[in-house]
Formats: C-alpha cells, sequence, structure tokens
C-alpha cells in the first residue's frame, strides 16, 4: 500500500532534515559528504554499490553504482528508518522530479495482509521537483502493484469492478457495467465465452470521462483475474503467477486515474473485459468457434489464449466510438518474455509519430519500452480453414507478433492504435524495487498523451 512519502519543499524543512549525499561506485573522496561520514564510510567499506546505503550521525550515503539507474532513490527509502531527509545534491527538475517519483515507490510495501505495518521515511522534495507529477505517477504504480499483488481470491471481476467503481467516483466520471448473460444480449459473445464457466460472473466494465467535444483516447486493458489455462490448463508454475493477468487492467485503470488527476483536454474511455478463466462444464473449448462483436468467426485453437479474445471484444467497442488514440494494455504472451525479458515492455503499432514519442518519454522517465514489428506476412498464421480467423499462429514463431496481429483485426483502420505486451510483475528485486506486482510503460505513456493533450 502507498504511504505519504513525500512532503513540499522549504527551506526550514530542508534545513531541519537528514541530509542523503548519493556515491557513485568509487567517487567517495570527489563528493561533498562530511568528512566524518567519509571516515565512517571507510571503516565500513562503503564504495558506492548501487543500492547501498549508510547511515551516519552527519548524513546518509546512498550508493549509485555506476549512476545508470535514475531512480536508484527508491534503494534510499526502502532502508531508511522513519524521519524526514534530503538530497544535498542540487538537481535539474528533470532529476529532481525522478528523485522524488523514486523516493515514493521506494517505501511501498504491500500490507494488506500485514499486521504490523513498517513506518516510512519521508523525504522534503528537491526544491526543483514537480511534486505533483511525481506524486502522480507514484500514485498510479501504487495502484497497479496492489492490484496486481491482491490474491484472485479477493480480486476476482467483482472486485476489479469495484476498484474501477472507485476510480470513476474518485473523478467524477460516469461507468457503466454489463454482467453475465447481458453480454450476450450486448454482443459480446467472446467476452462472455471466455468467463462463463467461473463462479465469478464475466463483465465488460466501461467508464467515460471528460468534455465529450475533446479528442478521444481509450484505453483497453485485459481483466483476466486467474488464468487457470481453461480446458488446455497450465501446469503448477504456469498457474503460480496467474493472479497477476489482470495486470492490463490494473495499468488502464492507473493511466486513467494520471489522466483525470491532471485533468487532461481530452475525451477518456476506459474498456476493461474482466473475467476469470475457469474450468466447468460449460467451458469454451479448443476448436470451437466463436462469434464476436466485430462479426468475425473466431477458431479457439488453445483456450490459454483467452486474453486476446476479450480484448477483442473490447477494441471492436472502443472503435465504434471513433478514437484519435486507442492503447491496449495486456499480460499476453509468454513470448514477448521470451524475447525483451521482464523489464522491457514490447510495444506495437504502425504509428511511427507515435512511436518516437513514446520512445524519447521512455528514456525521459526511465520507463523501458521497445517497439515491435506489426509484420504483414506473419498475418498468414493466423489463418484459419473453418473460421474468418484463427486466434492463435501456427507453432512457436512469433508468438507477440501474431497475437498482436489478431488484436488488429479488431481495430478501426483510421485509429492511432497501440498495443503493449506487458509482464505487470518483477520477479527479482532491484534497489527499492520489491519482487511482485509492478507498472511498466504507463509513465512514458502518460507523458505522451500529457504532450499531446495539455490541461
Amino acid at each position: 500500500m502507498q504511504h505519504e512519502l513525500l512532503t513540499e519543499h522549504s527551506s526550514v524543512a530542508a534545513e531541519a532534515a537528514r541530509k542523503v549525499y548519493v556515491i557513485k561506485d568509487g567517487a567517495l573522496d570527489e563528493s561533498d559528504a562530511p568528512k566524518a561520514l567519509k571516515e565512517l564510510a571507510r571503516l565500513n567499506d562503503f564504495s558506492g554499490d548501487a543500492g547501498s546505503v549508510l547511515v551516519g550521525d552527519d548524513g546518509v550515503l546512498l550508493g549509485a553504482g555506476d549512476g545508470k539507474d535514475a531512480l536508484i532513490a527508491a534503494a534510499a527509502s526502502d532502508k531508511l528508518t522513519e524521519g524526514q531527509y534530503f538530497f544535498a545534491e542540487e538537481m535539474d527538475k528533470s532529476a529532481a522530479t525522478l528523485a522524488a517519483f523514486a523516493w515514493a515507490i521506494g517505501g511501498y510495501r504491500f500490507d494488506r495482509y500485514k499486521s504490523a505495518k513498517a513506518a516510512s521515511a519521508v523525504l522534503v522534495a528537491p526544491k526543483n521537483a514537480d511534486l505533483a507529477a511525481a506524486e502522480r505517477a507514484a500514485g498510479a504504480v501504487a495502484q497497479v502493484r496492489d492490484l496486481v499483488n491482491t490474491p484472485a481470491e479477493d480480486m476476482d471481476p467483482a472486485a476489479l469492478e469495484e476498484a474501477a467503481r472507485k476510480l470513476a467516483q474518485d473523478h467524477g466520471a460516469k461507468i457503466n457495467v454489463i454482467i453475465g448473460d447481458d453480454l450476450l444480449k450486448e454482443n459480446f459473445p467472446m467476452v462472455h465465452a471466455v468467463g462463463r464457466a467461473a463462479d465469478a460472473r464475466p463483465r465488460l466494465i466501461d467508464i467515460k470521462w471528460g468534455d465529450e467535444n475533446a479528442p478521444k483516447v481509450t484505453l483497453v486493458g485485459k481483466g483476466v483475474t486467474f488464468d487457470s489455462g481453461g480446458l488446455n490448463m497450465k501446469g503448477a508454475t504456469g498457474m503460480s503467477l496467474m493472479k497477476k493477468d489482470m495486470g492490463g487492467a490494473a495499468h488502464a485503470l492507473a493511466l486513467a486515474g494520471m489522466i483525470m488527476s491532471a485533468k487532461l483536454n481530452l475525451r477518456l474511455r476506459v474498456i476493461v473485459p474482466a473475467v476469470e478463466n475457469s474450468v466447468a462444464g460449460n467451458s469454451y473449448r479448443p476448436s470451437d468457434v466463436l462469434s464476436s462483436r466485430k462479426g468475425l468467426s473466431v477458431e479457439i485453437g488453445n483456450t490459454d489464449a483467452e486474453g486476446r479474445l476479450i480484448l477483442g471484444d473490447g477494441l471492436a467497442l472502443g472503435g465504434e466510438d471513433d478514437p484519435e488514440l486507442m492503447i491496449s494494455l495486456a499480460t499476453l504472451t509468454g513470448a514477448a518474455r521470451v524475447a525483451l525479458g521482464p523489464e522491457v515492455i514490447p510495444f506495437y503499432t504502425e504509428d511511427d509519430d507515435l512511436a518516437g514519442e513514446l520512445a524519447a518519454q521512455s528514456n525521459a522517465v526511465a520507463d523501458p519500452v521497445w517497439r515491435m514489428p506489426l509484420w504483414d506476412n506473419y498475418d498468414a498464421m493466423l489463418s484459419s480453414q473453418i473460421a474468418d480467423v484463427s486466434h492463435i499462429g501456427g507453432g512457436s514463431f512469433a508468438g507477440s507478433i501474431t497475437a498482436a496481429l489478431f488484436l488488429r483485426r479488431f481495430t478501426p483502420k483510421d485509429c492511432h492504435w497501440i498495443h503493449f505486451d506487458l509482464y505487470a510483475w518483477r520477479p527479482k528485486p532491484a534497489p527499492g524495487r520489491p519482487a511482485g506486482g509492478e507498472a511498466q510503460a504507463i509513465r512514458a505513456v502518460y507523458e505522451v498523451i500529457a504532450n499531446r493533450y495539455p490541461a
């Protein structure tokens, strides 16, 4: 859960706070740290390794390693005890804002099921920091982490709807939810098919916010609250992390919160198909042919590739509004992790300008993404002898690309669309960033949207 970890800058508060000195590996002697603190560092073999923290009477040393980790400040708030702290180093606005953001996410604790709550180390923000931006981004990260970390027992489709309703209420947005068999009446057949076997009924969550005459931006997030694999059931290892399969929905809601908090000049729509992919006598099967909202018939190759089905109906709905920009967010394929690992997020778009903006903002806010190709020749892998399209490609090649190509069939041709194949999880901790649910790509996406549609 997120704690109050940042406070506004004032010269009085900064003077009273304990000073934090950031030290690159091997650069202790060149630093401005007090002489006594340097001597303490030598006695304790402190060399500036990334994430190392040393506390003395005259301040705190934070190891920055080679200096390439823009979010190293997270390690300090993670390890320091209760009190107020201030970075001794002068920073420009960008670095100061990133440092404040990193401090906030470093103090994150998922303590919903803990009886003891950890005390927080509070940062007196650097004087050049955009504190509102840092808090907005840190709040979004905390929301994603909270939603993804929550076990499926407490985060079923109804609970995901509750989180969406709270978001809508907090920002004065309108929300509509279609549940259970009403999905068939309202023409969401693939959402219904994937979710009908679970006790928790499937649903389609639809949030609208902003001036109706403003440019339209639509977010579509995959909300599979637990993925057993369906009849193509996963093994124990594959199923162990499947509480995180609603990570796309968590990212969509958190990004929406950032947009609405900043009051950007756009008409926002958030669509979350929320299901549990379970097993029962009415489960959908391999080789079934499903109808879709788009009107395409879809042959099922493997029931463990359910996310693209519910996203297909969600994207089709979003496209009916003729948005200027549509973004899909999903924990979609293992192939994406094989290609780029758990930290670098692949994205797909045919809009070169949008891709360039995203790459630039990714670097600026230390939120790594990488463009992958919508390779048209691979579209043939989705051919079906009995339906308009197969929902998976044949064989093991290009799994993330063919998933994106499948989704493209459900988007309007004249829409600027971008798709993110997320992981939403940190398998190993980094300095100040715990293993578990993680927000990815949405800070970079927010910067692109904020630049295009400023408040």
